[in-house]
Formats: C-alpha cells, sequence, structure tokens
C-alpha cells in the first residue's frame, strides 16, 4: 500500500465492525451530545440555584476528566499501537496525521480546563451573567470538540479500522489508566450506551469485564436512569 493509499473512506458508515471505532466514534458523539445538553439545563437554571449550579457542573467536570482521560489514551497508547501497525511505507503519512491531531487536541484540552473554571465560578457567583458564560462555554466547546472529532474520525478512524489488530486493541483498554470511581464508570457507560446503535452498542458491551457488564445489568441501569432524572428532569432517551 502506498501512502496516497492512506486515503479515508467518505463516510463513517463505510467503515467494518471495529471495538476500537465503535468505541471512539461513541464517546465523541456522548460528550457533545451532554455538553449541549448541559448548556441547554443551565439556561433554564435560576443563576442563584446552588443545588442545581452544583449538579451540572459536577457533571461538567465528569466530561472533562473524561475526554482529558480519552486523549491521553490516545496520546500514550492508541495513535502509538496504530503507528505500530500499519505498512512501513504509510508511517510517515499517519504519523503527520497524528501529529495534527495532537496540535488541535493541545487547544480542545485547554477549553476542556477553562470549563471547570466557568462552572466553579458559577458555583461562587451564583448570578445570571455567570450562569450564561457556563452555558456558552459548554456550547463553544461542543463546537470545537465537534470540529476536531470530525477530522479525527475522517482521518484516523478508517486507519483503525483497517489496521489495528484486536489484541492491540485489547491490550491498549488494559493499560490505560482510569481516575473515575466505579459508581462514575457505571455512569458514564450509561451515557454512552444512551443513543448508540445496536451494533455500536453490542460492541462495546461485548469489549467490557464481565463482572462490568454484570454490574450494569444488576443495578447499573437503575441508577444511571435515576441519575439522568435528577440532572435533566426527564429520563433517557432510551
Amino acid at each position: 500500500m502506498t501512502a496516497a493509499a492512506v486515503a479515508p473512506p467518505s463516510a463513517a458508515s463505510q467503515l467494518p465492525p471495529s471495538r476500537a471505532v465503535a468505541y471512539e466514534r461513541v464517546l465523541h458523539r456522548t460528550v457533545c451530545r451532554e455538553l449541549r445538553t448541559l448548556a441547554e439545563l443551565a439556561t433554564w437554571a435560576p443563576g442563584d440555584d446552588a443545588d442545581h449550579t452544583a449538579a451540572l457542573g459536577r457533571h461538567a467536570g465528569l466530561l472533562v476528566r473524561v475526554l482529558l482521560q480519552h486523549h491521553r489514551t490516545e496520546r500514550d497508547l492508541l495513535w502509538p499501537a496504530l503507528l505500530r501497525s500499519v505498512p512501513a511505507a504509510d508511517a510517515a503519512a499517519v504519523r503527520a496525521r497524528v501529529t495534527r491531531w495532537a496540535d488541535r487536541c493541545a487547544g480542545l484540552d485547554n477549553d476542556l480546563r477553562d470549563l471547570c473554571t466557568a462552572a466553579r465560578q458559577w458555583a461562587v457567583a451564583q448570578s445570571a451573567p455567570a450562569r450564561d458564560r457556563f452555558a456558552l462555554a459548554c456550547l463553544d466547546l461542543a463546537d470545537a470538540l465537534d470540529a476536531q472529532t470530525a477530522e479525527e474520525e475522517r482521518e484516523l478512524l478508517p486507519l483503525l479500522a483497517e489496521h489495528l489488530p484486536a489484541e492491540e486493541w485489547t491490550a491498549v483498554t488494559r493499560a490505560a489508566r482510569c481516575d473515575l470511581s466505579a459508581r462514575e464508570r457505571l455512569l458514564v457507560l450509561g451515557l454512552v450506551l444512551e443513543d448508540a446503535s445496536p451494533g455500536d452498542r453490542a460492541r462495546l458491551l461485548s469489549g467490557l469485564p464481565r463482572r462490568t457488564r454484570l454490574a450494569w445489568r444488576l443495578f447499573g441501569r437503575d441508577r444511571y436512569r435515576a441519575a439522568v432524572v435528577r440532572l435533566r428532569g426527564a429520563p433517557p432517551a432510551h
């Protein structure tokens, strides 16, 4: 294969089944969806409602932590595994794409930290202007994330689907560090599964440890539903 042949297909729907691709794609959609939901919820919230302010701020902080960890895993584990897996003739072209991704992600990570700052400022000020700044930060971050992930899904995910062996993805997931509590992990799982396609849902669940799947079935789904109702005032879409 030549470097020119690394060009990705025109649509994400053309990607073959892959746990790595399913995870990447669904996580991107989930975080963008939740950021826009947070902006909408904040817009309707009284600026001085301390309890609601704290709940929205905690959810924003969780999303920030998830995405920062996700980017760290990509940077330290996933893209190096991809570079080891592509044919030598294509390595330079793929490395250039990974470098562009890293440059964009550096700015995005700063925006993520700025969102946490906006949430803290709202919690302290308890005012409508601080609330509105938080909502705008959520929307701006969602727009930036949409643009960054669209490029990533166009340029890098097809390469994962084509070149990354399943055992390499398994090694990445085992080596990845996760700072979330067990409760937070089940909440994030619920967010990710909420509007995943049946195929992506099956691939994601099949890649989880058996104990995690069991915890999700026994109590994770009910806890997730309750958490969503408290946050949004309505149950999950699915």
